[in-house]
């Protein structure tokens, strides 16, 4: 038996296809990441989501916003694989739907929901072999500093994976 999700799904998650092979292919992936992002935050029920998930925090709490959103990203969409063999990116608005995702998936969520709120946001490619890519979480700008902001892992804000010798960064 499927799960009903009913009527009122976003439009379908947006699938990669062709896309080359290494690091041009991280290179593209990440810029289909901010291109969503950029949509995402204008999508009603992400800014509606961002603003009731920081309503009780005191105005411009500007790090509490950012750690309400990580935290909700982080313990409230549950990470899942890709297709296996298949590259998959999902909008902002479809994971906040399902309430699951990869980290990329993830990462797309909570960039639009702090950009919603006027958060500056970027994406942080990395690897564990050089020249190699594996893994991506957002990052936001407090002040001068980029906070990174891991969903995979129970991490608190400005938390990054160690051992990485491969970057590659994306602006929102």
């Amino acid at each position: 038996m499927l799960l009903d999700l009913g009527p009122n799904l976003p439009p379908p998650t947006a699938t990669l296809a062709a896309l080359p092979d290494g690091a041009a292919g991280t290179r593209a992936t990440l810029k289909l990441m901010a291109r969503l992002a950029r949509e995402g935050k204008k999508a009603l029920p992400v800014r509606l989501a961002a603003q009731q998930l920081t309503q009780s925090l005191t105005q411009r709490d500007y790090p509490g916003e950012v750690r309400a959103l990580h935290a909700f990203v982080r313990d409230r969409i549950r990470y899942v694989r890709d297709i296996r063999g298949v590259e998959t990116l999902q909008d902002a608005e479809r994971t906040l739907t399902i309430k699951s995702g990869d980290c990329d998936d993830k990462s797309v969520l909570l960039a639009s929901l702090l950009e919603s709120i006027g958060h500056r946001t970027r994406f942080h490619a990395v690897g564990f072999a050089p020249g190699s890519y594996s893994h991506v979480y957002a990052e936001t700008l407090l002040g001068s500093k980029w906070i990174a902001l891991e969903t995979t892992e129970n991490w608190k804000a400005g938390r990054a994976p160690a051992n990485v010798v491969a970057h590659m960064i994306e602006n929102v």
